[in-house]
């Protein structure tokens, strides 16, 4: 800094020197008065604290906020003033100097070309200057003691025109001290109140009535929150619209707007205070629509995340439709209704809500009118053009199309609250949650879909119904697994053999799904071919053995086989072949209950099978139990149901029909755990019903 551009230094032994950088930080200003405070006190400058304070808080806060890089502090006091530089190191051109000298006029206005930031340097200081240098700018003022060498130093209070409307007060007596404007510049909002906005605008506002003399003035503020323009602020008596009155409109964003109207007469202070207050205020409000936006974007947020939850929890079409409705009103509006489309494109009404449940009759009715300018109209072209379409009287509001994976699924259409308008932050989440609708009606179509394919598919391995048979009971059994669009690999069957036996069949293929389904399938129809052809059991089995090998794709299966005819008398002999599954349960009709049939080699695991054949004479009220591992296996917790609980279960239950033995299995293997079942169950029992 040249010493003609920069403030001036003694050298002297009386002088003190204070330098220190700051952060970029809004504890800085509070630092450097700190440090000046230190220094005045040091020099017995005490007298020069306000105005020092004053115009260190503002250098030193038009730093942070407008370079927000370090700041460099210098402080140097001598017997007759201080000097305090503030610099930055923001880039600016450089060899570039302002050097300006005391304002001692009435009208701050004349500084204005230069910037409001440096208004109240310019106003109070003795002397003041910027300076560019290579690593930044600079900011310097120079505080003098009032003395002979620079003049006595004018007081300023508040002025005001005189009672009988003559000429304004004296120059001396309207300028604003220097205490005043610190105190209003050191105005701050309570930062642990809930909301400290209208105390701190109230505060402001009295202080500046009291500088420039006001009968009144109000501070009006519209949140753009539909509640409308509202009072933050009032000073004295009401502003009287005949009187001239002082109004700056508030620098802030929308959907915020306000003004402040001081009722005041005419001054050189009077419109720079106020627009100087507004300033201030403004920078509050920011603040304040930033926080509330921010605030409010996170409960958007928060409330689409809960939405997608329970969107996604639902898989049922009809009630996922239902649901959107719910969510929507009344936080997002006054009603919401859900329209689907069918293959021809026609709207169906799916889900309906309105705030109040006795308008809903006159919504749907609405709803369900026609012609050119309905809502029907205008929610076909929403969904025909896959565009945003407002919506008119009486329904006010706008409709969204619902498109998944590209596939237009219908509209969700929102009316408007009665007293609000719909911003563009709820347009958005409106459109979010109809993205997220779209979605999860898709997903639930498309698992409907699937549990319908499922369940075909499912019931097309297994018959019909059971074969009628004298002096034989056949009942059989079945639980799919809780997940209800998989298709899982047990079956049961029973064929006519060509000796005019009966052949019981009950397996289990590993795995689920399409795969498992398919292989399935095969042994089913492998062995209907094989023993529909007069193949004994033993080389059925080898042959389907072979056919896994080759076509199973890795799939092994277990099965149980039994030739049931007539033995001697009312006897029945059953042939048993098992092939890696679990022996059948015995039921005497006299009592007890006991495993029957000799283990032998699973299905599609090796080249060659052992399957010893075992003879079970069923006397008359004797039953077969055969089952599948779904049952043995239910767990509760570490717990399985297991072979014995299955005997214990069943032998309270002989001599009773085969239709009332598979029930009660069925429904004591279910009743074992609380949880869904994890694998098929299977059970099938064959009784001698002779009398």
């Amino acid at each position: 800094m040249s010493a003609e551009a920069g403030p001036a230094a003694t050298g002297g032994r009386d002088e003190h020197v204070r330098r220190v950088r700051l952060p970029a930080d809004r504890r800085t200003p509070a630092a450097a008065r700190a440090l000046v405070r230190s220094v005045l006190t040091e020099a017995h400058l005490d007298q020069l604290a306000n105005e020092a304070m004053l115009l260190t808080t503002e250098l030193s806060t038009n730093a942070v906020e407008h370079a927000r890089t370090e700041l460099d502090v210098e402080v140097v006091a001598d017997p007759v003033g201080i000097t305090v530089t503030v610099s930055d190191f923001a880039a600016g051109p450089v060899e570039e100097l302002t050097v300006g000298v005391r304002n001692d006029a009435t009208d701050i206005d004349e500084v204005s070309e230069r910037g409001r930031g440096l208004l109240l340097v310019d106003h109070f200081a003795s002397r003041w200057g910027t300076t560019y240098l290579p690593t930044g700018k600079g900011v310097w003022f120079r505080l003098d003691l009032p003395g002979p060498a620079t003049g006595t130093r004018h007081a300023r209070v508040p002025g005001a025109a005189t009672a009988g409307g003559g000429a304004p007060a004296t120059p001396e007596s309207s300028a604003p001290s220097a205490g005043a404007m610190s105190e209003l510049m050191q105005t701050t909002p309570d930062p642990y109140a809930e909301d400290p906005l209208p105390d701190f605008a109230t505060s402001l506002l009295t202080r500046v009535a009291e500088m420039v003399g006001a009968a009144g003035g109000v501070v009006r503020l519209d949140r753009g929150d539909g509640q409308g323009t509202q009072v933050l602020a009032r000073y004295g008596r009401q502003p009287r619209p005949g009187n001239e009155l002082l109004r700056v409109a508030l620098a802030v964003h929308r959907p915020y707007t306000g003004e402040l109207v001081l009722d005041a007469a005419p001054s050189a202070y009077a419109r720079p205070l106020a627009v100087l207050m507004a300033e201030r205020l403004s920078l509050h409000l920011e603040n304040d629509r930033l926080r509330r936006a921010d605030v409010r974007r996170q409960a958007w947020l928060t409330f689409l995340a809960e939405a997608s939850e329970l969107l996604a929890q639902s898989l049922d079409v009809e009630l996922t439709m239902a649901l959107v409705p719910q969510l929507v009103v009344p936080r997002l509006g006054q009603w919401c209704a859900v329209h689907t489309t069918d293959e021809w494109g026609r709207l169906r009404l799916a889900a309906a809500s309105h705030a109040d449940e006795s308008v809903l009759p006159q919504l749907h009715q609405v709803l369900a009118e026609t012609g050119p300018d309905s809502v029907q109209a205008r929610l076909r072209e929403a969904s025909r053009n896959g565009t945003q379409m407002p919506l008119g009287a009486p329904m006010e509001g706008f409709a969204v199309p619902l498109i998944a994976r590209g596939q237009r699924l219908g509209t969700l259409a929102v009316g408007r609250h009665q007293r609000h308008r719909h911003d563009p932050d709820e347009v958005a989440v409106l459109e979010d949650v109809a993205r997220r609708a779209a979605l999860a009606i898709e997903n639930a179509r498309i698992h409907a879909e699937r549990r319908r394919v499922a369940h075909t598919l499912q019931q097309s391995l297994l018959p019909p119904v059971l074969p009628v048979v004298e002096s034989i009971g056949f009942a059989a059994e079945y639980v799919p697994t809780g997940g209800d669009v998989d298709v899982g690999g047990d079956f049961y069957d029973v064929v006519p053999l060509p000796d005019g036996r009966w052949l019981v069949v009950i397996g289990d293929v590993s795995g689920k799904g399409v795969q498992a389904a398919t292989v399935t399938g095969l042994v089913r129809d492998v062995i209907r071919v094989l023993v529909g052809d007069g193949k004994p059991l033993p080389e059925a089995l080898a042959r389907v053995n072979e056919t896994l090998l080759e076509r199973g794709g890795g799939r092994y299966c277990t099965l149980a086989l039994a030739a049931v005819g007539p033995g001697d008398g009312d006897r029945l002999d059953v042939s048993l072949h098992l092939a890696g599954h679990d022996r059948p349960v015995l039921l005497p009709a006299g009592g007890g209950a006991r495993f029957v049939g000799i283990g032998g080699t699973a299905l599609g695991l090796l080249d060659s099978i052992a399957s010893p054949t075992a003879e079970v004479p069923l006397a008359p009220g004797d039953s077969l139990v055969f089952y599948t591992d779904g049952v043995t296996e239910r767990r509760r917790g570490r717990e399985l149901f297991g072979t014995e609980r299955l005997r214990d279960a069943a032998a309270p239950l002989a001599g009773y029909p085969a239709d009332v033995i598979a029930a009660r299995l069925r429904s004591t293997a279910i009743g074992f755990s609380a949880e869904a079942p994890r694998d098929d169950i299977a059970i099938l029992v064959l009784r001698n019903d002779a009398t």
